[in-house]
Protein backbone atom coordinates (compact mmCIF):
# COMPACT_ATOMS: atom_id res chain seq x y z
CA UNK A 1 0.00 0.00 0.00
CA UNK A 2 1.27 3.50 -0.38
CA UNK A 3 1.02 6.55 1.79
CA UNK A 4 1.45 9.88 2.23
CA UNK A 5 4.30 10.94 4.04
CA UNK A 6 1.88 12.91 6.99
CA UNK A 7 -0.68 10.11 6.59
CA UNK A 8 -1.59 7.55 8.99
CA UNK A 9 -3.71 5.14 6.64
CA UNK A 10 -2.61 3.07 3.50
CA UNK A 11 -3.65 5.27 0.02
CA UNK A 12 -6.58 4.39 -2.12
CA UNK A 13 -5.82 4.07 -5.89
CA UNK A 14 -8.07 6.38 -7.86
CA UNK A 15 -7.43 4.24 -10.95
CA UNK A 16 -10.19 1.77 -10.55
CA UNK A 17 -7.35 -0.51 -9.34
CA UNK A 18 -7.73 -3.58 -7.77
CA UNK A 19 -7.11 -2.62 -3.70
CA UNK A 20 -4.04 -3.25 -1.48
CA UNK A 21 -4.39 -6.65 0.87
CA UNK A 22 -6.85 -5.76 3.86
CA UNK A 23 -4.68 -5.05 7.12
CA UNK A 24 -7.61 -4.77 9.18
CA UNK A 25 -8.79 -8.09 8.73
CA UNK A 26 -8.23 -11.11 11.18
CA UNK A 27 -6.81 -14.76 9.47
CA UNK A 28 -9.01 -16.39 7.08
CA UNK A 29 -11.58 -18.89 8.58
CA UNK A 30 -10.92 -21.87 6.02
CA UNK A 31 -13.54 -24.03 7.47
CA UNK A 32 -11.80 -27.17 6.55
CA UNK A 33 -11.04 -30.21 8.94
CA UNK A 34 -8.68 -33.11 8.15
CA UNK A 35 -9.93 -35.22 5.55
CA UNK A 36 -11.40 -38.45 6.73
CA UNK A 37 -10.66 -41.56 4.30
CA UNK A 38 -12.82 -44.02 6.00
CA UNK A 39 -10.85 -46.33 4.95
CA UNK A 40 -10.30 -50.23 6.91
CA UNK A 41 -7.40 -52.43 6.20
CA UNK A 42 -9.50 -55.31 4.34
CA UNK A 43 -10.06 -58.27 6.24
CA UNK A 44 -8.74 -61.08 4.40
CA UNK A 45 -9.86 -63.88 7.24
CA UNK A 46 -6.49 -64.37 8.10
CA UNK A 47 -5.20 -64.21 11.81
CA UNK A 48 -1.60 -62.50 12.00
CA UNK A 49 1.16 -65.17 12.79
CA UNK A 50 2.39 -64.85 16.51
CA UNK A 51 6.23 -64.72 15.97
CA UNK A 52 6.63 -64.31 19.08
CA UNK A 53 8.17 -61.22 18.83
CA UNK A 54 7.56 -57.90 20.56
CA UNK A 55 6.59 -54.98 18.37
CA UNK A 56 9.55 -52.63 17.30
CA UNK A 57 10.64 -49.90 19.31
CA UNK A 58 10.58 -47.06 16.52
CA UNK A 59 12.47 -44.59 18.42
CA UNK A 60 12.06 -41.12 19.72
CA UNK A 61 9.78 -39.00 19.58
CA UNK A 62 10.00 -36.17 16.65
CA UNK A 63 10.86 -33.00 19.45
CA UNK A 64 13.39 -35.89 21.07
CA UNK A 65 14.77 -36.26 16.88
CA UNK A 66 15.52 -32.58 16.89
CA UNK A 67 17.16 -32.74 20.46
CA UNK A 68 19.12 -35.37 19.30
CA UNK A 69 19.73 -34.54 15.63
CA UNK A 70 19.41 -31.02 15.37
CA UNK A 71 18.07 -28.74 12.14
CA UNK A 72 19.62 -28.08 9.06
CA UNK A 73 21.00 -24.67 8.07
CA UNK A 74 17.72 -24.31 5.74
CA UNK A 75 15.66 -25.57 8.77
CA UNK A 76 16.75 -23.04 11.25
CA UNK A 77 16.87 -20.22 8.52
CA UNK A 78 13.24 -20.85 7.65
CA UNK A 79 12.31 -21.06 11.60
CA UNK A 80 13.41 -17.36 12.30
CA UNK A 81 12.75 -15.65 9.10
CA UNK A 82 15.96 -15.28 7.48
CA UNK A 83 17.85 -16.62 4.61
CA UNK A 84 20.08 -19.66 5.43
CA UNK A 85 22.62 -16.76 3.87
CA UNK A 86 22.58 -14.96 6.55
CA UNK A 87 22.77 -17.62 8.89
CA UNK A 88 26.29 -18.75 7.65
CA UNK A 89 27.63 -15.42 7.25
CA UNK A 90 26.66 -15.16 11.21
CA UNK A 91 28.55 -18.18 12.15
CA UNK A 92 31.11 -17.08 10.28
CA UNK A 93 31.64 -13.97 11.04
CA UNK A 94 30.64 -13.79 14.88
CA UNK A 95 31.51 -17.54 15.64
CA UNK A 96 27.78 -18.55 16.58
CA UNK A 97 27.42 -21.88 14.84
CA UNK A 98 26.89 -24.66 16.40
CA UNK A 99 28.44 -25.96 19.59
CA UNK A 100 29.16 -29.86 18.48
CA UNK A 101 30.53 -30.15 14.50
CA UNK A 102 31.43 -33.47 13.29
CA UNK A 103 33.96 -33.21 10.57
CA UNK A 104 32.59 -34.24 6.93
CA UNK A 105 28.79 -33.86 8.21
CA UNK A 106 26.21 -30.69 7.42
CA UNK A 107 25.98 -28.62 10.08
CA UNK A 108 23.25 -29.37 12.53
CA UNK A 109 21.62 -26.67 14.69
CA UNK A 110 20.50 -28.29 18.44
CA UNK A 111 17.91 -26.32 20.74
CA UNK A 112 20.60 -24.98 22.44
CA UNK A 113 22.42 -23.27 18.94
CA UNK A 114 19.13 -22.06 17.90
CA UNK A 115 18.08 -20.16 21.13
CA UNK A 116 21.63 -18.02 20.49
CA UNK A 117 20.60 -17.32 16.74
CA UNK A 118 16.49 -16.23 18.52
CA UNK A 119 18.76 -13.75 21.29
CA UNK A 120 20.29 -12.17 18.28
CA UNK A 121 17.93 -11.88 16.01
CA UNK A 122 15.77 -10.34 18.86
CA UNK A 123 18.63 -7.95 19.90
CA UNK A 124 19.29 -6.39 16.34
CA UNK A 125 15.38 -5.83 16.10
CA UNK A 126 15.53 -3.80 18.89
CA UNK A 127 18.98 -1.46 17.99
CA UNK A 128 21.19 -3.47 18.60
CA UNK A 129 24.67 -4.10 16.39
CA UNK A 130 25.31 -7.61 14.90
CA UNK A 131 28.67 -7.70 16.83
CA UNK A 132 27.44 -6.52 20.12
CA UNK A 133 24.46 -9.43 19.52
CA UNK A 134 26.51 -12.07 18.82
CA UNK A 135 28.34 -11.34 22.03
CA UNK A 136 25.82 -10.85 24.21
CA UNK A 137 24.07 -13.89 22.83
CA UNK A 138 26.97 -16.45 23.25
CA UNK A 139 27.45 -14.43 26.47
CA UNK A 140 23.95 -15.62 27.49
CA UNK A 141 24.23 -19.20 26.70
CA UNK A 142 27.20 -19.74 28.79
CA UNK A 143 25.59 -17.53 31.78
CA UNK A 144 22.97 -20.35 31.77
CA UNK A 145 24.97 -22.95 31.55
CA UNK A 146 26.95 -21.83 34.97
CA UNK A 147 24.19 -20.33 36.32
CA UNK A 148 24.93 -16.79 35.78
CA UNK A 149 23.17 -13.67 35.22
CA UNK A 150 22.86 -12.89 31.90
CA UNK A 151 24.61 -10.18 30.12
CA UNK A 152 23.66 -6.15 30.79
CA UNK A 153 22.63 -5.70 27.51
CA UNK A 154 20.01 -8.36 27.66
CA UNK A 155 18.79 -6.56 30.60
CA UNK A 156 18.83 -3.08 29.86
CA UNK A 157 15.81 -1.37 28.10
CA UNK A 158 16.14 -0.77 24.20
CA UNK A 159 16.88 2.11 22.83
CA UNK A 160 14.47 4.64 21.46
CA UNK A 161 14.90 7.43 18.57
CA UNK A 162 15.49 7.05 14.95
CA UNK A 163 19.01 5.26 15.99
CA UNK A 164 21.23 4.08 13.53
CA UNK A 165 19.87 2.68 10.37
CA UNK A 166 22.72 0.52 9.78
CA UNK A 167 22.43 -0.64 13.35
CA UNK A 168 18.53 -1.38 12.64
CA UNK A 169 19.01 -3.29 8.98
CA UNK A 170 17.21 -6.58 8.58
CA UNK A 171 18.64 -9.91 8.95
CA UNK A 172 18.18 -9.56 5.41
CA UNK A 173 17.42 -12.84 2.61
CA UNK A 174 14.15 -13.19 0.51
CA UNK A 175 12.01 -13.48 3.46
CA UNK A 176 12.94 -10.55 5.11
CA UNK A 177 9.70 -7.53 4.34
CA UNK A 178 11.50 -4.25 3.20
CA UNK A 179 10.41 -1.36 5.26
CA UNK A 180 12.14 1.69 4.32
CA UNK A 181 14.14 4.36 6.36
CA UNK A 182 11.73 4.20 9.96
CA UNK A 183 12.61 3.50 13.58
CA UNK A 184 14.27 0.63 14.93
CA UNK A 185 11.14 -0.13 16.66
CA UNK A 186 9.30 -1.00 13.27
CA UNK A 187 12.15 -2.52 11.84
CA UNK A 188 11.92 -4.98 14.60
CA UNK A 189 8.17 -5.51 14.37
CA UNK A 190 8.65 -6.24 11.12
CA UNK A 191 11.51 -8.78 11.74
CA UNK A 192 9.55 -10.85 14.34
CA UNK A 193 6.41 -10.75 12.49
CA UNK A 194 8.32 -12.34 9.56
CA UNK A 195 9.65 -14.79 12.45
CA UNK A 196 5.88 -15.39 13.47
CA UNK A 197 7.48 -14.48 17.12
CA UNK A 198 4.34 -13.44 18.74
CA UNK A 199 5.84 -12.31 22.00
CA UNK A 200 8.19 -10.72 20.54
CA UNK A 201 5.87 -8.45 18.41
CA UNK A 202 3.53 -8.07 21.30
CA UNK A 203 6.69 -6.12 23.46
CA UNK A 204 7.73 -4.22 20.62
CA UNK A 205 3.78 -3.01 20.29
CA UNK A 206 3.69 -2.06 23.88
CA UNK A 207 6.76 -0.45 24.34
CA UNK A 208 5.89 1.81 21.21
CA UNK A 209 3.05 2.83 22.66
CA UNK A 210 4.35 3.29 25.67
CA UNK A 211 6.93 5.35 24.81
CA UNK A 212 5.18 7.87 21.42
CA UNK A 213 1.78 7.23 22.70
CA UNK A 214 -0.55 5.40 20.22
CA UNK A 215 -0.39 8.54 17.23
CA UNK A 216 2.96 8.85 17.00
CA UNK A 217 3.45 4.21 17.41
CA UNK A 218 0.83 3.81 15.01
CA UNK A 219 2.41 6.82 11.56
CA UNK A 220 5.70 5.61 12.97
CA UNK A 221 6.02 1.84 13.72
CA UNK A 222 2.89 -0.03 13.27
CA UNK A 223 1.58 1.14 9.77
CA UNK A 224 5.01 0.86 7.88
CA UNK A 225 5.29 -2.60 9.32
CA UNK A 226 1.73 -3.01 8.14
CA UNK A 227 2.17 -1.92 4.64
CA UNK A 228 5.41 -3.61 4.27
CA UNK A 229 3.66 -6.74 4.94
CA UNK A 230 0.72 -5.70 2.47
CA UNK A 231 3.41 -5.27 -0.36
CA UNK A 232 5.24 -8.17 0.13
CA UNK A 233 1.37 -10.43 0.02
CA UNK A 234 0.90 -8.51 -2.52
CA UNK A 235 3.84 -9.70 -4.23
CA UNK A 236 4.48 -13.35 -3.44
CA UNK A 237 0.83 -14.60 -3.37
CA UNK A 238 -0.53 -16.65 -0.46
CA UNK A 239 3.19 -16.60 1.19
CA UNK A 240 2.90 -13.85 3.60
CA UNK A 241 -0.60 -13.94 4.66
CA UNK A 242 0.28 -15.77 7.94
CA UNK A 243 2.51 -12.62 8.55
CA UNK A 244 0.38 -10.18 7.71
CA UNK A 245 -2.55 -11.61 9.93
CA UNK A 246 -0.21 -12.28 12.72
CA UNK A 247 0.99 -8.44 13.08
CA UNK A 248 -2.95 -6.80 12.15
CA UNK A 249 -4.20 -9.03 15.22
CA UNK A 250 -1.69 -8.21 17.20
CA UNK A 251 -1.89 -4.64 16.46
CA UNK A 252 -5.15 -4.87 16.88
CA UNK A 253 -5.16 -6.09 20.21
CA UNK A 254 -2.13 -3.82 21.43
CA UNK A 255 -4.54 -0.76 20.38
CA UNK A 256 -8.16 -2.03 21.82
CA UNK A 257 -5.87 -2.64 24.84
CA UNK A 258 -5.57 1.61 25.21
CA UNK A 259 -9.02 2.34 23.95
CA UNK A 260 -10.73 0.29 26.44
CA UNK A 261 -8.08 1.11 29.60
CA UNK A 262 -9.71 2.21 32.80
CA UNK A 263 -9.59 5.97 32.38
CA UNK A 264 -12.03 8.43 33.53
CA UNK A 265 -13.20 10.29 30.23
CA UNK A 266 -13.49 14.61 30.72
CA UNK A 267 -17.44 15.82 30.33
CA UNK A 268 -19.06 15.88 26.71
CA UNK A 269 -20.57 14.64 24.14
CA UNK A 270 -18.54 11.67 23.10
CA UNK A 271 -17.16 10.66 19.55
CA UNK A 272 -18.75 8.12 17.22
CA UNK A 273 -15.79 6.23 15.08
CA UNK A 274 -17.46 4.16 12.47
CA UNK A 275 -16.42 2.54 9.19
CA UNK A 276 -18.66 3.67 5.88
CA UNK A 277 -20.61 0.76 5.16
CA UNK A 278 -18.98 -1.72 2.86
CA UNK A 279 -15.50 -0.45 4.69
CA UNK A 280 -13.92 -3.51 6.54
CA UNK A 281 -10.86 -2.01 7.46
CA UNK A 282 -10.56 -1.13 11.12
CA UNK A 283 -7.13 -1.24 12.24
CA UNK A 284 -7.04 3.09 12.10
CA UNK A 285 -10.28 3.53 13.92
CA UNK A 286 -8.63 1.35 16.46
CA UNK A 287 -5.86 4.06 16.67
CA UNK A 288 -8.05 6.70 16.48
CA UNK A 289 -9.71 5.85 19.41
CA UNK A 290 -6.66 4.58 21.27
CA UNK A 291 -5.39 8.27 21.00
CA UNK A 292 -8.92 9.29 22.00
CA UNK A 293 -8.22 7.30 25.29
CA UNK A 294 -5.28 8.77 25.83
CA UNK A 295 -6.72 12.00 25.99
CA UNK A 296 -9.30 10.94 28.11
CA UNK A 297 -11.98 11.92 25.24
CA UNK A 298 -15.15 10.12 25.32
CA UNK A 299 -16.29 7.71 22.21
CA UNK A 300 -18.36 5.19 21.29
CA UNK A 301 -16.73 2.34 18.63
CA UNK A 302 -18.87 0.63 15.72
CA UNK A 303 -16.39 -1.02 13.67
CA UNK A 304 -16.92 -1.87 9.98
CA UNK A 305 -19.25 -1.52 8.06
CA UNK A 306 -21.82 -0.01 9.65
CA UNK A 307 -25.39 0.22 7.68
CA UNK A 308 -26.36 4.23 6.86
CA UNK A 309 -29.73 3.69 9.08
CA UNK A 310 -27.36 2.26 11.95
CA UNK A 311 -25.22 5.02 11.94
CA UNK A 312 -28.15 7.80 11.43
CA UNK A 313 -29.96 5.74 14.87
CA UNK A 314 -26.55 6.21 16.88
CA UNK A 315 -26.20 9.70 15.82
CA UNK A 316 -29.93 10.05 16.69
CA UNK A 317 -29.93 8.35 20.33
CA UNK A 318 -26.11 9.39 21.84
CA UNK A 319 -26.10 13.03 20.11
CA UNK A 320 -22.32 12.96 19.69
CA UNK A 321 -19.97 16.11 19.10
CA UNK A 322 -18.17 14.44 16.37
CA UNK A 323 -18.88 11.45 13.78
CA UNK A 324 -15.63 10.16 12.22
CA UNK A 325 -16.24 8.35 9.06
CA UNK A 326 -13.28 5.70 7.67
CA UNK A 327 -13.04 4.89 4.26
CA UNK A 328 -9.96 3.07 3.13
CA UNK A 329 -11.17 2.46 -0.14
CA UNK A 330 -13.02 5.60 -2.60
CA UNK A 331 -15.61 2.32 -3.48
CA UNK A 332 -16.54 2.72 -0.31
CA UNK A 333 -16.98 6.56 0.12
CA UNK A 334 -20.46 7.26 0.86
CA UNK A 335 -20.73 11.53 0.65
CA UNK A 336 -24.80 11.50 0.60
CA UNK A 337 -24.25 9.41 4.19
CA UNK A 338 -21.79 12.26 5.24
CA UNK A 339 -24.32 15.05 4.16
CA UNK A 340 -27.24 13.26 5.87
CA UNK A 341 -25.15 12.82 9.35
CA UNK A 342 -23.88 16.35 8.77
CA UNK A 343 -27.74 17.20 8.38
CA UNK A 344 -28.89 15.47 11.33
CA UNK A 345 -29.85 17.40 15.04
CA UNK A 346 -31.19 16.44 17.69
CA UNK A 347 -33.01 18.36 21.16
CA UNK A 348 -35.70 20.99 21.51
CA UNK A 349 -36.83 23.15 19.30
CA UNK A 350 -34.70 26.73 19.40
CA UNK A 351 -31.49 24.29 20.95
CA UNK A 352 -31.24 21.83 18.97
CA UNK A 353 -27.23 20.18 18.23
CA UNK A 354 -25.40 18.94 15.36
CA UNK A 355 -22.28 16.82 15.25
CA UNK A 356 -19.00 17.78 13.50
CA UNK A 357 -18.92 15.23 10.54
CA UNK A 358 -15.07 13.93 10.17
CA UNK A 359 -14.37 12.38 6.50
CA UNK A 360 -10.84 10.17 7.23
CA UNK A 361 -9.44 8.07 5.61
CA UNK A 362 -7.69 7.59 1.67
CA UNK A 363 -10.96 6.48 0.00
CA UNK A 364 -12.41 10.35 0.23
CA UNK A 365 -9.27 11.65 -1.32
CA UNK A 366 -11.37 12.16 -4.52
CA UNK A 367 -14.42 12.85 -3.29
CA UNK A 368 -15.58 16.38 -1.90
CA UNK A 369 -17.24 16.71 1.26
CA UNK A 370 -20.32 17.35 2.26
CA UNK A 371 -21.11 21.31 3.52
CA UNK A 372 -19.77 21.46 7.42
CA UNK A 373 -17.46 18.34 7.28
CA UNK A 374 -13.99 18.17 7.86
CA UNK A 375 -11.61 16.29 6.31
CA UNK A 376 -8.02 16.13 7.89
CA UNK A 377 -5.63 14.41 6.08
CA UNK A 378 -3.24 12.85 8.85
CA UNK A 379 -4.41 11.02 12.26
CA UNK A 380 -2.72 13.89 14.56
CA UNK A 381 -4.92 16.15 12.86
CA UNK A 382 -8.17 14.25 13.00
CA UNK A 383 -7.55 13.51 16.66
CA UNK A 384 -6.67 17.17 17.59
CA UNK A 385 -9.66 17.90 15.40
CA UNK A 386 -12.20 15.50 17.30
CA UNK A 387 -11.12 16.16 21.10
CA UNK A 388 -11.60 20.32 20.38
CA UNK A 389 -15.21 19.34 19.22
CA UNK A 390 -16.01 17.38 22.05
CA UNK A 391 -14.28 19.34 24.80
CA UNK A 392 -14.38 22.65 23.14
Amino acid sequence: MVTSAAGYEAGARGDGAPAAPDLGLAASDLGLAASDLGLAAPDLGLAAPDLGLAAPDLGPAASDLMEDVGLPTGGVAQRLGVSPTTVRSWERRYGIGPANREAGHHRRWSPQDIAVLETMCRLTARGVSPGEAARAALAERTAASRGGDPPAVLRRPRPSGSGDVQAGRGPGGSRALRVGTVRPECRGLARAAVRLDAPEVVRILREAVAALGAVEAWTEVMMPALRAAGRKWAADGEQYVEVEHLLSWHVSSVLRGVAIQSVTARAGRPVLLAAAPEEQHTLPLEATAAALAERAVPFRMLGAAVPPRALLDAVHRLGPGAVMIWSQDRRTADRELAGLVSGSSWGPRGSRNRALVVTAGPGWARVRPPAGAAAPRSLPAAVDLLERAVTG
